[in-house]
């Protein structure tokens, strides 16, 4: 049998520890390592030595590194051994970070790259949008397409599933007696959860090496009215229902320009690529099944309520 290449993963919040788990259960896994603060490495914190010791358990190593206060240079030398490279954090970076990564992937010729835009479509939302956020990920597309020594894999997933149940989000709310429509009811979304976009990874490094460029997967697209009636069918009781216009979600961004809840509102509610037929996704083609709404919904109902 062919050795599998050897992966770094960069993350171990919630997609990151998906994907760590999902690399290490699939059949075909490889060797696995995740890039680590030397601070968490080495902390007596309970926690963090639960989640070392949990890592030593999948077989997977550690490797020291800070993403934000290390030069291109720096992480370049730290990713240069590896040939496969995942990015699964980004979030709370300061903003250049995706692209800081990406340079230093280019310039160690790390041979595959996936970074992190587990997201929406960003190529069909385009520059401009409320959120300020996606111009770097177009960022990153650019400079990836601009060469062609790494091959790059992009896995576009929609929202995380339980994105729509995030009290801050408040399209749920927490008491499950109103549901909200961002702009229409038959506007749709699609959502897949953080396991099953960490199953697509490990498809995709271990057994797909074919694969390349932007790639769909769904767990389900569903329109604001099928999250009211999956709401009202797991919690069994009925649903106030508000539709958020457009015109409402612009003016509450315009009061708070920063608020980047807001601004994903607004994204949302504009329903230009953020959803996508699951009949075309990888997962389909796989012949993977990944988690349906109500699925999730009956396994998270006290999220939900």
């Amino acid at each position: 049998m062919t050795s599998q290449p050897s992966v770094l993963v960069i993350g171990v919040g919630e997609l990151g520890n998906a994907v760590l788990e999902a690399l290490a259960a699939h059949p075909q896994h490889g060797q696995t390592t995740v890039l680590l603060r030397p601070s968490t490495i080495t902390s007596s914190d309970p926690t963090k030595k639960a989640q070392m010791a949990k890592l030593a358990s999948l077989n997977i190593s550690t490797l020291a590194g800070d993403i934000v206060n290390a030069t291109e240079d720096e992480l370049s030398t730290l990713f240069a051994p590896y040939h496969t490279v995942v990015g699964c954090t980004g979030m709370t970076f300061p903003a250049g970070s995706q692209l800081k990564i990406a340079r230093a992937v280019l310039a160690a010729r790390v041979r595959r790259y996936l970074p992190w835009q587990f997201g929406v479509d960003y190529d069909a939302i385009g520059r401009g949008s409320s959120q300020d956020l996606f111009s770097e990920q177009l960022d990153v597309r650019d400079l990836l397409r601009g060469q062609k020594e790494t091959q790059w894999v992009i896995i576009s997933t929609g929202m995380f599933m339980s994105f729509l149940f995030w009290p801050p989000f408040d399209v749920v709310s927490r008491d499950r007696r109103t549901v909200r429509a961002l702009g229409d009811w038959d506007n749709k979304v699609t959502v897949t959860t953080p396991r099953d976009i960490g199953r697509v990874v490990a498809e995709v490094v271990w057994a797909s090496p074919e694969t390349q460029g932007v790639v769909f997967t769904a767990g389900e697209t569903v329109s604001y009215r099928r999250v009211a009636e999956v709401v009202e069918k797991v919690c069994k009781e009925k649903v106030n229902r508000q539709v958020w216009s457009m015109n409402v979600l612009k003016e509450e961004l315009a009061k708070n320009p920063e608020d980047g809840i807001k601004k994903y509102k607004v994204v949302f509610a504009e329903g230009r690529g953020v959803a996508w037929d699951e009949a075309t996704t990888f997962n389909s083609q796989r012949g993977m099944k990944l988690q349906g709404l109500e699925d999730w919904g009956r396994e998270n109902v006290r999220m939900i309520g």
